[in-house]
């Protein structure tokens, strides 16, 4: 009775933490993947990545009444479902909205809407390159979205969170792994390997504009420098660019002594007069530069 109660509250909180908002964008994040597939893709039988690929080349192969629209649903929904207790409550819903969306938008495109996209791209002709890198850049702009908003548009993401560990290999090689192997049997199947080829493309501009809209342009890097000047340096920081870092303290593993790391977050242009300001001080400081892929903090009121 108790379990029961307690599952009730926490499906009760999840529901509260859905927004509304983030159903409009992830409708228009929808309708952008459906478009890019839909305009670029589908017409010269390139292949999306993912499950959405998958779903292209089994529309391919199946008969007529089994399109990608029907595809997209019956392979990515019971992925999604699996995962569920890994990825959350709102995840799932947020993903499983933006499939819908998805399937809905390349529906109306293909089979109702007065656009014949059934031999030649009615924006880019017969151009595969054309088509890859658009199709790509656009479908890369509704997963981005979907993203961005709470949600995947693709099932082969959360295959990769779920399997990945259990064989011991990365998220990102995971998926490589999959799309990979889908180009192939793509190959196989069509017996040319200049589709596939072409998709890798897609599959390459698309990961990119993703990358792009999920972390942004000016990425941020992530400075670690160690020094016994801290205290100065981090002054020198602060006030040229404005920001205030973070202390640590520290030993040398070699020499034994008391260093401090200072943690500071800088962007790509900064990089050169932050290395400048920090050697002018201290010539025998070690600077480390990571990429951060994302910085969360309260905003300030």
């Amino acid at each position: 009775m108790k379990k029961s109660f307690t599952r009730a509250a926490a499906l009760k909180r999840e529901l509260h933490e859905l927004r509304w908002s983030n159903f409009l964008f992830l409708t228009a994040a929808g309708m952008v993947n459906a478009f890019g597939v839909s305009m670029f893709l589908y017409p010269v039988k390139l292949y999306d990545s993912g499950i959405s690929g998958l779903s292209m080349l089994l529309d391919q192969v199946t008969p007529p009444g089994l399109s990608l629209s029907v595809f997209l649903i019956l392979l990515n929904f019971p992925i999604f479902l699996f995962g569920l207790k890994r990825q959350g409550f709102s995840f799932t819903v947020y993903s499983l909205y933006a499939i819908a969306v998805y399937s809905l938008g390349s529906y109306l495109i293909m089979n109702v809407l007065p656009v014949d996209v059934n031999f030649v791209s009615p924006l880019a002709g017969t151009d595969l390159l054309l088509c890859a890198v658009f199709g790509g850049v656009i479908s890369g702009i509704g997963s981005g979205l979907t993203i961005r908003f709470g949600g995947a548009i693709d099932g082969v993401d959360v295959l990769s969170v779920v399997f990945s560990k259990e064989i011991g290999i990365s998220i990102g090689t995971f998926v490589m792994a999959f799309n990979t192997l889908l180009y192939i049997i793509c190959g196989i199947v069509i017996h040319s390997w200049i589709l596939p080829l072409y998709s890798i493309v897609t599959y390459f501009v698309g990961s990119k504009t993703v990358d792009f809209l999920v972390e942004g342009f000016d990425r941020s890097m992530c400075a670690m420098i160690v020094t016994t000047k801290a205290k100065q340096i981090s002054a020198a920081l602060s006030e040229n660019f404005k920001a205030g870092g973070t202390i640590v303290n520290a030993t040398g593993g070699y020499s034994n002594k008391e260093k401090q790391i200072i943690y500071f977050i800088v962007n790509h242009f900064q990089i050169n007069k932050l290395k400048r300001l920090v050697l002018d001080i201290d010539k025998n400081a070690f600077i480390s530069l990571q990429n951060v892929a994302g910085i969360v903090r309260k905003p300030s009121e």
